[in-house]
């Protein structure tokens, strides 16, 4: 177990699709973080940005971006991209400065404001890119990754479709809860059933869109903490950014070829699961102990297999575990309590920050009408192209 940093501050802009600069969003966000942590933006030693590749120069250098933005004032910079895992890089970054003594407040920033329909890669030729070839080699855009792990886990699980329609009516019916939410509406699995075919078996209810929205945290040592008067601050445990390991036997896209294991024995785990044991390792908790997860649902097939990847129950048991409404509301531990990304949509750089925040409100309790009741641990999963793993664990 490594020393906790505590998390003073939590704030957001709103997802939608408003039109305006990524910058103006982190912005918006970071002021909110600042104030909510009763924190002077000068009395902050480093800024961490996390990266969008759509936002032309500045957004490669998102963090000294975002201290422009706010006024420069002489603290420490770095920028991280790591795909849809930058801002769990961006919070693990914040966290080693504090605990070397680098700085003892440190603020982090994701924005994005992405482009019009589903996300492609950047122009150019580039060969030695996965995530280039599998768009120009198998026509495989994400909606159709996104089907194909669908029609696995039908395969594999017989999960139905209608289970999938029910992950896209609970995370609806919390979205329409939060102000943040770029969607607002609770919506009936007859309604994702009548929505457009979008890669079967998805239709388009079942797949998250893409968003403008900014999220921040304002992060500290435990002692600046309590000198700042917070005797009980939420506390980051554990930060989990590990890889894959060799042979990597599973598909899993980008990647479109899988490591031979004629001569070493596959890892015990997949990728994704070990994501979470590696946090899990970290924080010294289970998945018995959790209050609590936000999960990367790019689809709603996909909420289900991070069930299963998070260990909250078997291989091929989440859709029962859905059906027992232990994910929803008042279950035994409900999942993407914000509305997650069927709610919001993805702003790349903020989500996983977004999905922190989350956690500081409810381990707080001040998440309103989404209030897990008692919730003392959280978990947060995602995950970024080319091996970017992306967890967090936050406790109160």
């Amino acid at each position: 177990m490594t020393d906790e940093v505590a998390v003073l501050g939590a704030g957001m802009h709103p997802w939608g699709k408003w039109g305006r600069g990524f910058v103006e969003y982190g912005t918006v966000a970071a002021r909110a973080a600042l104030a909510d942590a009763g924190v002077d933006w000068r009395d902050v030693g480093s800024i961490v940005g996390a990266d969008t590749v759509r936002g032309g120069y500045p957004g490669y250098v998102a963090g000294a971006t975002f201290a422009k933005a706010l006024g420069w004032q002489g603290a420490r910079v770095a920028s991280v991209y790591a795909a849809c895992a930058s801002g769990a890089q961006a919070v693990n970054t914040a966290r080693a400065q504090i605990l070397s003594g680098l700085a003892d407040v440190v603020l982090v920033v994701g924005a994005d404001a992405a482009p019009k329909g589903f996300f492609r890669p950047a122009g150019g030729d580039r060969p030695d890119d996965p995530d280039w070839l599998r768009f120009r080699v198998l026509g495989a855009t994400n909606p159709t990754y996104f089907g194909l792990y669908a029609r696995r886990r039908i395969a594999v699980h017989g999960d139905t479709l209608e289970d999938f329609a029910q992950v896209k009516v609970k995370n609806a019916a919390l979205g329409a809860l939060n102000p943040n939410a770029r969607y607002r509406k609770r919506v009936t699995a007859e309604e994702v059933a009548a929505s457009a075919v979008v890669a079967d078996p998805l239709r388009l209810l079942d797949i998250c869109a893409t968003s403008d929205g900014a999220a921040a945290l304002v992060l500290s040592s435990m002692e600046f903490a309590r000198r700042h008067g917070a005797a009980d601050p939420v506390r980051i445990r554990a930060v989990s950014t590990v890889t894959p390991r060799y042979p990597n036997t599973v598909l899993d896209l980008p990647d479109i070829a899988t490591d031979s294991a004629v001569a070493a024995e596959p890892a015990p785990d997949t990728f994704r699961a070990s994501i979470a044991r590696a946090a899990y390792e970290e924080a010294g908790v289970g998945p018995e102990d959790l209050s609590l997860a936000e999960v990367y649902d790019l689809s709603t097939a996909l909420e289900l297999q991070w069930y299963e990847d998070l260990g909250l129950c078997g291989e091929g048991e989440a859709a029962k575990l859905l059906r027992e409404g232990a994910t929803a509301p008042g279950g035994r531990i409900p999942v993407n309590a914000s509305g997650g990304l069927a709610s919001f949509g993805e702003a790349v750089p903020a989500q996983a920050i977004a999905q922190v925040c989350e956690l500081t409100w409810q381990l707080r309790g001040a998440a309103g009408d989404r209030q897990v009741a008692g919730a003392r641990v959280g978990i947060t999963a995602n995950q970024g192209l080319f091996g970017h793993g992306s967890s967090v664990i936050a406790v109160r």
